[in-house]
């Protein structure tokens, strides 16, 4: 290409042409000539990308082959593990079913001992709640109990102060057993064989009557008694016991003339000789047994009540 060029621009110049012409020739022989050089360039480094590509295409193809080899590997191991997995599947169901049965078994059998558990701790609940509104009741009781022990000892202090003067006549007042018991004996209210009370009785059935009519929730039990002796008297009593009852009753006539004392409060009875405190055997013993014993008792409607409702 060189040679062409040269041997055009010698034929010009030998050829006489203008100035002009040469010079617009050899304008355009360095344009082409910077053409050449550019193309010269650009082919250059066409050489040079086509060489590293070379390189790495045979990179690729060696990184290709050793994926290939590779993938052969893993797709045999692949094929082990599934064969090994099917026959593991397949040894394994019965045992696996087995086991689904056992665990389901035991389900069962912990949600039954759950409803056993839950049924047992409900029942305890119940007891704990009942043995709670039982030890209430009771600690209730038990106060209904004190206060009716300190009432009666009020009492038991009021009366001993009440018939004071009596003391020396056969007259004794004591609490035991809840109650309180005041003990006349005949020579203080009767002549033998009569149940008519004489002033000096009747002045202590009035005392006694003023303490009995300030308290009103106190039942009053009237006891005749008698010794063994027997009786001999009026014709309308047929003996120890009637005379006794008789006794009793005019006892509870006399404190009734206090019309603070509620009738309902009052009972009779004749117990004839059939409760001495002593030997019939001697005139003393006798004496003893001959008396009026007035029984005073805290009337237990609301103990009776808690009584009931701790046995339910």
């Amino acid at each position: 290409m060189k040679k062409a060029l040269l041997l055009l621009i010698l034929s010009l110049c030998t050829s006489c042409v203008s100035s002009k012409i040469f010079n617009e020739i050899e304008s355009r022989y360095a344009t082409l000539k910077g053409e050449n050089t550019s193309l010269e360039t650009a082919h250059n480094q066409l050489i040079k990308n086509y060489d590293s590509l070379r390189y790495h295409y045979g990179e690729l193809v060696e990184q290709y082959e050793k994926q290939s080899q590779l993938l052969a590997t893993t797709s045999g191991t692949l094929a082990t593990l599934q064969d090994a997995y099917a026959a593991l599947e397949k040894n394994s169901n019965e045992a696996l079913q087995a086991s689904i049965e056992k665990n389901r078994g035991l389900l069962e059998e912990i949600q039954i001992k759950e409803g056993e558990l839950l049924s047992e701790r409900t029942r305890l609940d119940s007891l704990k709640r009942e043995l709670s509104s039982r030890i209430a009741r009771v600690e209730e009781l038990e106060g209904l109990v004190a206060e009716k022990e300190a009432l009666m000892s009020t009492l038991k202090t009021a009366l001993t102060d009440a018939l004071v003067s009596f003391k020396g006549n056969g007259l004794s007042v004591e609490q035991r057993d809840g109650k309180v018991y005041v003990s006349m004996e005949n020579k203080l209210l009767f002549q033998s064989g009569s149940w008519s009370v004489g002033n000096t009785g009747k002045q202590a059935l009035k005392q006694l009557g003023s303490v009995l009519a300030a308290n009103p929730e106190i039942a009053v039990l009237i006891e005749g008694h008698t010794d063994s002796d027997p009786y001999i008297g009026n014709d309308n009593l047929s003996g120890n016991w009637d005379l006794s009852t008789k006794r009793a009753t005019e006892i509870v006539k006399l404190l009734l003339k206090n019309n603070k004392i509620k009738a309902e409060n009052l009972t009779a009875a004749g117990r004839g000789q059939h409760q001495p405190l002593a030997t019939n055997k001697t005139a003393a013993g006798k004496a003893k047994n001959r008396r009026i014993e007035v029984i005073l008792t805290p009337k237990l409607d609301k103990i009776a009540a808690l009584l009931s409702r701790v046995d339910d």
